[in-house]
């Protein structure tokens, strides 16, 4: 029987599977008028669970079930920030589900459930909650991109990310049989250990390997990005802004947890590993995005340059390069939510706003979406002092201090190339005609329109006064 301690950790997901049962069940009986009911509930679920990681934390890192679950820093933050992209997801994903038909209770009980995943994959102290977290997070979001059913593209973009994360979550689930037959522990705790003293040493480097490729996948880091563009473009708009920052912050927690916490011993090897994916993320998400005429898709491969980035910091396998790529993480969250909701303000019904020529003369009929998107556009290319640029620095001074100089100058050089793309966005929005007939909504929903700001404006905000936050990704990594 668990004791009242390990319920009490546990509070904020037990709460959280409590609450979207509950949504569940509601949304079986609820009229279809009634739908506004649903969303305002699933907004104050996600707000109090923040409330609840917050408010609960302990002052030092516990565990829960025998070490199975482990609430600390790390998991506190990403939590926090996961929870706070999910909010912000449903009030951008209003009008535009309710443009579409796709106003259903499914959608917010689904990305409730995909982030109670990104909860537990990020409090993981045991290779079967790992498992168990990423499935959870991972068949949630399965199901989140075939949300349109009457959509062939969302269909075949379903159907390529089922096939494509099975695959992935095979070759983890292998790599962690390797390992567990090397240590004879699932503890990452006692992992750690074990793997500096195993007699098989072989079979433990020949299972990292596949879990390299578990976490290369879930990253969406290159070789194993293929899913990404095809998964962004097809996806309904509402569903691809969720995808593109709450589990980029399980990711990292992923890696953090099966990485140091686990195979720390092997940074040798894994930090090589890492190196690679970082140098082909780079050149292939910003080579590629060049050439892209739809706006989804070059956000996509931007995503797997930015998940190069985020390598440089954890290459770094001590606590200055964790926080960077925490830092980092929690940047590229705010960022995509931020470009994808202007896409989502514009988007209307018959009308989805997808492509780069779509945004032509926007600053004529709408300035202030279009500074917003400026804003974002210049974020995610690294443009001081918005708070891209500080992330980006953050990582490549972590690469610089691993003794990976070369790797540093790869990163620099492949952000002067990614600032082509977001210049040309800029370029369309200020300096090209609108569009005659173009439908583009100007007067987006008020809820969407006033977060939207303070999202965008926090980019800049961020920016100019990023010291806390950093602080804070510090204090998680107590060297």
């Amino acid at each position: 029987m668990p004791n009242l301690t390990d319920l009490l950790i546990l509070l904020p997901e037990l709460y959280l599977t409590a609450a979207a049962c509950l949504l569940l069940l509601l949304d079986a009986f609820i009229r279809p008028e009634q739908r506004n009911v649903l969303h305002w509930l699933s907004l104050a679920v996600v707000l109090v669970a923040i409330y609840l990681v917050v408010a609960n934390q302990p002052p030092f890192p516990v565990t829960a079930y025998g070490g199975m679950f482990v609430r600390d820093g790390v998991a506190e933050i990403l939590k926090v920030f996961a929870l706070l992209c999910t909010a912000l997801v449903f009030v951008y994903a209003r009008p535009y589900l309710a443009d579409r038909k796709l106003y259903v209770g499914e959608f917010y009980t689904l990305a409730i459930f995909a982030t109670l995943g990104v909860m537990l994959l990020v409090s993981a102290g045991n290779l079967v909650m790992v498992y168990l977290g990423l499935e959870l997070l991972t068949l949630s979001s399965y199901a989140l991109v075939a949300l349109n059913r009457d959509s062939a593209q969302s269909s075949e973009a379903a159907i390529k990310y089922f096939v494509l994360g099975a695959l992935a979550s095979g070759m983890l689930l292998y790599g962690m049989s390797m390992v567990y037959g090397a240590t004879g522990t699932l503890a990452l705790a006692q992992l750690h250990g074990a793997a500096a003293h195993t007699a098989m040493p072989n079979l433990l480097v020949f299972g990292l390997i596949f879990v390299i490729v578990g976490i290369g996948f879930k990253l969406g880091a290159a070789p194993f990005h293929m899913w990404i563009p095809d998964v962004y473009q097809g996806s309904p708009t509402a569903v691809t802004v969720f995808i593109g920052s709450a589990p980029k912050l399980a990711a990292f927690g992923m890696a953090y947890r099966l990485l140091e916490t686990g195979l720390g011993d092997l940074a040798p090897h894994w930090q090589q590993m890492l190196a690679a994916l970082a140098v082909l993320s780079l050149a292939i998400g910003n080579l590629v995005a060049i050439v892209q005429s739809n706006l989804k898709r070059l956000l996509a491969y931007s995503t797997i340059s930015h998940m190069g980035y985020l390598l440089l910091g954890l290459v770094n396998a001590g606590p200055e390069g964790y926080a960077a790529a925490m830092f980092y993480a929690i940047s590229y969250a705010l960022m995509s939510t931020a470009a994808f909701g202007v896409i989502l303000a514009l988007a209307r019904a018959g009308f989805e706003c997808e492509e780069i020529d779509d945004f032509k003369g926007l600053n004529q009929r709408s300035p202030w979406l279009a500074f917003l998107m400026m804003l974002a556009m210049f974020s995610l290319a690294g443009v001081p002092p918005l708070f891209g640029f500080f992330a980006k620095l953050l990582v490549l001074q972590a690469a610089i201090h691993a003794g990976m100089l070369w790797l540093a100058i790869v990163g620099a050089v492949f952000a002067i190339v990614g600032l082509y793309y977001y210049l040309r966005v800029v370029k369309v929005m200020y300096f090209d005609k609108p569009v005659e007939g173009s439908e583009v909504r100007v007067q987006p929903d008020a809820g969407l329109r006033v977060l939207l700001s303070v999202n965008a404006l926090v980019l800049l905000a961020l920016g100019l006064y990023w010291g806390p936050l950093l602080g804070w990704c510090r204090a998680a990594f107590p060297g």
